[in-house]
C-alpha cells in the first residue's frame, strides 16, 4: 500500500469565510524541531483568518508532532516556550473564572500532562477535574492524579461527543483550537459537553499582535508547522454569538505570555549556529535569558498595547 500523503489539497479560499481573496503572509520552515519541509500560511483578506496552506494531513501532524530528540538546538526555544506552563501563570488562568459559579465537573481539552488542571484545583479545590488529549500523557496524568478521568482521543469524534455530551459546567482549551484540523468544529464539540449555562474558557494566540509583523516567522505562535489556524478575535466571538452564547470576557492583556523576544531570539540561533552546535549554543544562552528578561520587564507594557500575543474568552451556553 503506497504511503498516505501528509498534505491536503492547497485551497483556494479562506476556510473560514470562504473568501478567495488570500495573500501569502510567511514561509517557513519547522524552526522548533528542525524536521524537513517548509510551510505556507495564508491569510484571508477579508476577515484575517490565517491558516497553513497545504495543510497537514492526520498522517502529517503525526509524523511533526513526534517527541523531539531533546540534544536538538530547539530544545533552547522549547524551554523559553515553558513560560506558557509556568505555574503562577495556570494559576491566573484559572482566577480567570472566579467571578462565575463554581464549576462541579470541568473538562480540560487538549490537556497534555494535565498541569493546568493540577494548577487548577488549588483555586477550585471542590471542583472535578477530567482531561482529553489525542496522546497516551492523559492516561498518565489520570495515574498520577493530576485529573479524575483520562479521555483519550479527539474531542470531535462521535463517540467521544456522546460520552461527554452536557457533563460539564466548564470546558477549556488553551493553547488547544490552534492545532484542530476545523476550529469551528472543536468549539461546537466543546459547547455540546457544556451543560446549559456553563462556560467555555479559551486562550488562543492573537494573529493581529504587532509581534506577528515585527518578527514574522521568527514569531513563536506562527507554530509552523504544528499551527494549522490563527484566529483573530472578533472572528471566533462572532461564531460564538452566532451559537447563541453570550461573551462574559474578552481580554487580550491578561493573557498575554512574556516570551515572544526570547523565543524569536533562541529560534533564530538555533538556525543560524552551524554544527557543532552544542558549545555555541551554550555560549548564546546569555543572549536568549538576557531578550527573555526583556520580554518579563516590557510585559506590564505590552500586555495593555498591540503587541499583546494571546486573548482569552469566555463565553457562556444559553
Amino acid at each position: 500500500m503506497p504511503p498516505r500523503p501528509i498534505h491536503e489539497p492547497r485551497r483556494d479560499n479562506c476556510p473560514w469565510c470562504g473568501s478567495k481573496r488570500l495573500r501569502n503572509r510567511l514561509r517557513a520552515p519547522d524552526l522548533l524541531h528542525h524536521r524537513p519541509g517548509t510551510f505556507a500560511v495564508d491569510e484571508c483578506r477579508d476577515c484575517a483568518h490565517a491558516f497553513q496552506n497545504p495543510q497537514l494531513t492526520a498522517e502529517g501532524l503525526a509524523l511533526y508532532h513526534r517527541p523531539p530528540n531533546r540534544n536538538l538546538p530547539g530544545a533552547c526555544a522549547e524551554r523559553v516556550l515553558a513560560t506558557r506552563t509556568r505555574r503562577h501563570r495556570l494559576l491566573a488562568t484559572a482566577r480567570a473564572m472566579l467571578p462565575y459559579p463554581e464549576p462541579e465537573s470541568w473538562l480540560d481539552v487538549g490537556t497534555g500532562h494535565a498541569l493546568f488542571p493540577e494548577a487548577a484545583k488549588e483555586v477550585f479545590t471542590y471542583t472535578s477535574f477530567d482531561g482529553l488529549d489525542p496522546t497516551p500523557r492523559v492516561v498518565r496524568a489520570q495515574e498520577a492524579g493530576r485529573v479524575e478521568e483520562a479521555h483519550q482521543g479527539q474531542l470531535t469524534h462521535p463517540a467521544t461527543s456522546a460520552r461527554l455530551r452536557a457533563r460539564y459546567d466548564v470546558v477549556s482549551m488553551l493553547g488547544h483550537v490552534e492545532h484542530t484540523h476545523d476550529p469551528r468544529a472543536e468549539l461546537r464539540a466543546a459547547l455540546l459537553a457544556l451543560r446549559p449555562g456553563g462556560h467555555l474558557l479559551l486562550e488562543l494566540p492573537d494573529p493581529r499582535s504587532a509581534f506577528a509583523a515585527l518578527l514574522g516567522k521568527w514569531w513563536v505562535a506562527h507554530g509552523q508547522p504544528r499551527h494549522l489556524h490563527l484566529i483573530p478575535l472578533p472572528n471566533l466571538r462572532a461564531d460564538l454569538e452566532s451559537q447563541g452564547c453570550t461573551i462574559v470576557r474578552a481580554d487580550r492583556s491578561g493573557a498575554h505570555v512574556p516570551h515572544d523576544l526570547g523565543a524569536a531570539l533562541a529560534l533564530s540561533l538555533s538556525r543560524s549556529v552551524p554544527s557543532p552546535r552544542t558549545a555555541l549554543l551554550r555560549a548564546t544562552a546569555p543572549l536568549v535569558a538576557a531578550a527573555t528578561a526583556l520580554d518579563h520587564g516590557l510585559a506590564p507594557l505590552l500586555r495593555h498595547t498591540r503587541f499583546s500575543n494571546t486573548y482569552r474568552v469566555i463565553a457562556r451556553k444559553p
